[in-house]
């Protein structure tokens, strides 16, 4: 298998994209731990890991916590000795409103999650890497790389425009340890983070735009998660061993519309 005898951090590892990477990880031999605030959602993810012959182990924390990632990486290290992969994929679409109406808190929250959440997870995760080389994948999205019209999701945009900064900062600065470090944008996936999605006030804001004959060109509907978590196993995997510092769009062309979602 691929990832046999490798190590993997997921977070965001309950449901969706993450779990769907969790368990494909998994499968093709590595050692996953899945990572999220939720204990009841990681137990589902890890059963059903061990019973399709894998090894998974829960790790609760809030990726927006340093005390709580400190206490992952070392958990994590403690049971297997070591990490080789980290998927950074917990985030939340926050609240999407008008700037007025935003509130200071609002903000905070998301850029908390999203990107603060990203940034404390690959610090405490960082040194363990350096040690045999790696690979870390960050989650982030068409919104702020590809798409800007989904008007009042300004925190959520700003957050996943500065996960794709912090990436390629951090494929120069870890380079010469043999870490690669990608991200990838989905698009429109079929998962929950909508619920968590606080709309408000935002049907006057931007431009309308209608495509008639649908908003995904490669399939005619929303991605899934088992065809993101294929990426990051490509991006985990000695068959991306040349790629670093890299965007990847997985969105069915989605994004090349500059839709609205």
């Amino acid at each position: 298998m691929q990832l046999s005898g490798r190590v993997a951090l997921v977070t965001g590892a309950g449901s969706g994209i993450g779990k769907a990477a969790a368990l494909l990880l998994a499968k093709e031999g590595a050692k996953v731990a899945a990572l999220s605030r939720t204990r009841e959602q990681l137990e589902k993810t890890v059963k059903e890991i061990e019973e399709n012959g894998g090894e998974g182990m829960v790790v609760t924390g809030d990726t927006s916590k340093p005390e709580d990632m400190e206490r992952a990486a070392k958990e994590i290290v403690d049971r297997w000795g070591r990490l080789d992969v980290v998927f950074a994929n917990a985030g939340v679409n926050g609240v999407w409103a008008p700037i007025e109406e935003l509130e200071p808190d609002e903000w905070s929250k998301t850029i908390a999650i999203n990107l603060t959440g990203t940034f404390l997870t690959l610090k405490y995760a960082v040194p363990h890497l350096k040690k045999r080389g790696g690979s870390i994948i960050v989650c982030a999205s068409v919104n702020g790389t590809r798409v800007f019209s989904n008007s009042g999701a300004t925190a959520y945009a700003s957050s996943k425009a500065g996960q794709v900064a912090l990436t390629k900062m951090l494929a120069l600065e870890l380079a010469r340890d043999k870490v690669r470090v990608n991200v990838i944008c989905p698009g429109a996936i079929d998962t929950e983070i909508d619920e968590n999605t606080d709309r408000r006030h935002t049907e006057e804001l931007g431009v309308p735009t209608e495509f008639p004959e649908g908003p995904h060109p490669l399939e005619g509907k929303p991605g899934t998660s088992e065809q993101v978590a294929q990426l990051v196993l490509f991006l985990a995997s000695d068959a991306s061993s040349h790629v670093t510092g890299t965007e990847m769009w997985i969105d069915g062309g989605e994004s090349l519309l500059g839709l609205r979602g």
